[in-house]
């Protein structure tokens, strides 16, 4: 297994990559499917969002790399140019779309002095802080490799690699934007996103690229309303195993559509629909 480190690559280069990824693995797991994921590969990826404009953003403003952010503009009645306070006008809208076909991020002002805000909160944060140093550490750094056990290419982009010691191990922080971080709320999360994956995914890139024997991989979980706050989580070995048989059957998946060219949607059979458990008791019927 042969691994090659990129640092400072383009963003949208590295998405360009035919390579499997960890988000891409996520997409041809459950709930999506092959399908989805080779639609999506050939189509630019998946649609733009505004739930991820300021995610971006923020990873902008704590790493200081990412896509670039532009201030959306409205035109006024006079033809004046300012910036928008929300998406209600036909040129607020067309300009977003503009800043989104250029790969940049689209912005509202309110939302910079937010993101700087939650910016100040992460560096007042003691382990967070320390985690994302710039002394000891870089920021999105690309690892390309070949899985040999699969027999396909992979690819991975860390938020931030820490520096190795050469002891054996290596500490990995990962920061993520969420609604909410408090433990139980953000562990829901972990597996809803498929965060899971990308801890396998990382680490097989860790290992292949040599950089270490063993890997504490952790996430930086900070909210995106004020007071902006941050907890920090790892997985326990049940979740680390879950991770590895997804990331499995997303690699067998990837070669075996790759080899034959079929690339399965959901089912191809005639589901069988059982309402929720939910409904049957508020009628009071049993289930057989």
């Amino acid at each position: 297994m042969t691994a090659r480190l990129v640092e400072k690559l383009d963003e949208n280069l590295y998405h360009a990559d035919p390579a499997l990824s960890a988000s891409g693995a996520k997409r041809l797991l459950p709930p999506s499917c092959p399908a989805r994921f080779k639609y999506e590969r050939d189509n630019g990826g998946r649609p733009n969002k505004r739930a991820f404009d300021v995610g971006h953003a923020a990873h902008k403003e704590v790493l200081g790399v990412g896509l670039d952010v532009v201030i959306v503009h409205k035109t006024t009645r006079d033809r004046q140019s300012v910036p928008a306070e929300d998406y209600q006008t036909k040129s607020a809208q067309e300009h977003r779309d503009a800043i989104y076909a250029e790969g940049k991020v689209p912005l509202l002002h309110w939302e910079l002095r937010q993101v700087q805000e939650m910016a100040k909160a992460l560096r007042e944060h003691p382990r967070a802080s320390a985690l994302l140093d710039p002394e000891h550490g870089k920021p999105e750094v690309s690892v390309f490799w070949h899985d040999d056990k699969h027999g396909i290419n992979r690819r991975s982009r860390f938020d931030w690699l820490t520096t190795p010691t050469g002891n054996g191990r290596l500490i990995v922080p990962d920061y993520k934007t969420t609604s909410s971080a408090e433990p139980r709320r953000f562990a829901r999360s972990i597996f809803d996103f498929g965060y899971d994956v990308q801890r396998v995914f990382y680490t097989d890139a860790i290992h292949a690229a040599e950089l270490a024997e063993d890997v504490e991989f952790l996430f930086i979980a900070q909210e995106t309303v004020a007071p902006y706050l941050i907890t920090v989580h790892e997985l326990d070995e049940i979740g680390l195993r879950l991770g590895r048989e997804r990331v499995d059957r997303a690699c067998e998946l990837f070669a075996e559509c790759t080899a034959t060219g079929i690339w399965p949607g959901y089912s191809d059979d005639i589901e069988l629909v059982t309402p929720p458990l939910w409904l049957t008791d508020e009628y009071g019927m049993e289930l057989i």
